[in-house]
């Protein structure tokens, strides 16, 4: 078989038709099988098994955010650095060598592992990353987990 070099387009120039049989084949919109996604349920689901076998059908589960616990997160080094100014301010107490800090009055509910922790902290929250408790104690403080506290 001899091979074509020429598009089959620059081939069919000169004809009426251009290799769609008789006239006003592939002239309208009735050749197109509908708008958009039309048809996949129907003359289109050949496509849908073979390109997007999931487009149908509900997959998996959305949590209601209602539902979902929400975090204010901070890291034990942001709570080394700023709690001698949360005790000049009231917000928490030196006391017997420690100091003493109840997140959750400060809006925070979760404490994560990041900095370094260079005086004893007892801290209270809702919860605790293992970094975070081992640092706390590592500096001689500890940490104290209110049980029952979900959203910050």
């Amino acid at each position: 078989m001899v091979r074509r070099f020429e598009k089959k387009s620059r081939y069919l120039r000169g004809w009426r038709t251009h290799g769609w049989g008789r006239v006003g084949q592939h002239r309208r919109h009735g050749s197109k099988g509908g708008r958009g996604r039309a048809g996949r349920h129907k003359h289109e689901w050949t496509w849908v098994v073979k390109y997007c076998p999931d487009y149908f059908g509900k997959h998996g589960f959305k949590q209601p955010p209602e539902i979902t616990p929400h975090f204010r997160e901070i890291n034990v080094g942001t709570i080394d650095e700023k709690i001698e100014e949360w005790v000049r301010e009231g917000k928490a107490e030196y006391r017997d060598g420690k100091y003493y800090v109840d997140l959750l009055s400060l809006g925070y509910s979760k404490v994560l592992g990041s900095g370094k922790v260079t005086k004893p902290i007892v801290v209270k929250a809702a919860v605790f990353t293992e970094s975070a408790i081992k640092k706390l104690k590592d500096a001689g403080g500890d940490a104290i987990e209110v049980r029952g506290v979900v959203h910050a």
